[in-house]
């Protein structure tokens, strides 16, 4: 990445609201891998050496032919093109999701051979699975007919799980029992998936462990959806919805499906219901029985505002359950945005 030159130009600050509140735009996930590891691995598969400095939008997703198509002339990143996707809104980390495994897929298994699928498994059109060393599946169903499906290093599928591709599993992830994935869905490093699920991305070390629908939705880094939380994801008209725009600081006219986009280091109770297109901001913890708003802002606690020192006390304790810790970094970042917002 030494001759790649970011730029900000194409990209309008907050529209990536809340997920690059704690982190740099290229260390965003979406396919199978963050922004950043993509470049890294196109960076090694180049097949000549990249001599001249190139300059690209920072928010920019590459696939396996982007440098080559970079070199033919194909830079103007204005118009659409194939061999990558001009990430502008949050919604689009689901609306591009299927078209990003794809092309990670193929980045990632070029020249690779896949580990060996037990044979208590169902697999449908297995040339389009790929599993990683150390990966644990028995007794599942994996669909490759619509897409494919990748299960990463480390990873665990429990019996009577039913996944359709594209999707993708990433390191010491875990789908528990009887869970139903349809694409195009990510699933993070060390992130626990249950219930239903379909075209979601969850970023790394998140839990929605248990029964309850996530749809069209984006959950950041270290947070837990409780058992039998379920979000909408179109409206009862079928109509357009309205999405929190932190850059405008007001609701704006989208799409007709989102579901929720949640920040990191935010939780959300039992039986949690989310109207579609919610958004909430990082560290937030949601209960109590009450219509939750479609915007929730950064270090709420029910209808308060969440104490720093509490907050801070709250996610060390959940990245403990994980083996992790909070670090410097983190509280130095998360008190700096805290005191940015009184």
């Amino acid at each position: 990445m030494n001759n790649i030159t970011f730029t900000d130009e194409l990209y309008e600050p907050g529209r990536l609201y809340p997920f690059n509140q704690v982190r740099n735009i290229c260390d965003i996930r979406i396919g199978i891998v963050t922004i950043r590891e993509k470049w890294n691995l196109i960076n090694t598969q180049r097949q000549s050496p990249l001599n001249d400095s190139i300059k690209v939008p920072v928010n920019l997703i590459p696939s396996i032919n982007f440098l080559k198509d970079y070199k033919a002339g194909d830079n103007d990143f204005s118009k659409p093109g194939n061999n990558y996707r001009l990430l502008e809104s949050a919604m689009q980390l689901f609306d591009y999701n299927d078209w990003a495994i794809r092309a990670d897929f193929d980045l990632i298994t070029k020249g690779r051979a896949t580990a060996k699928l037990s044979s208590s498994n169902a697999a449908i059109n297995p040339g389009n699975i790929f599993i990683e060393e150390g990966a644990v599946l028995e007794h599942c169903t994996l669909n490759a007919s619509e897409g494919p499906i990748y299960i990463g290093k480390n990873s665990l599928v429990m019996e009577g799980a039913m996944i359709r591709g594209p999707f993708a599993l990433c390191e010491g992830a875990t789908v528990k029992m009887g869970a139903k994935i349809y694409g195009a869905t990510t699933i993070g490093p060390y992130c626990v998936a249950g219930g239903e699920i379909k075209n979601s991305v969850l970023l790394g070390y998140s839990n929605k462990a248990h029964d309850g629908y996530l749809g069209d939705s984006i959950i950041g880094e270290w947070c837990n959806l409780g058992a039998g939380t379920s979000n909408s994801n179109i409206k009862n008209t079928a109509g357009r919805i309205k999405i929190w725009n932190n850059a405008i600081m007001d609701f704006e006219t989208a799409g007709v499906k989102c579901g929720l986009l949640m920040g990191d280091y935010s939780r959300c109770a039992i039986n949690t219901s989310l109207y579609t297109g919610t958004v909430t901001g990082i560290c937030c913890n949601i209960f109590g029985q009450t219509v939750h708003p479609k915007y929730i802002p950064d270090f709420s606690w029910g209808t308060e505002r969440y104490i720093l020192q509490k907050a801070l006390q709250d996610i060390d304790n959940w990245k403990k359950l994980k083996g992790h810790a909070i670090s410097e970094r983190e509280i130095q970042l998360l008190t700096e945005i805290y005191s940015s917002k009184k």
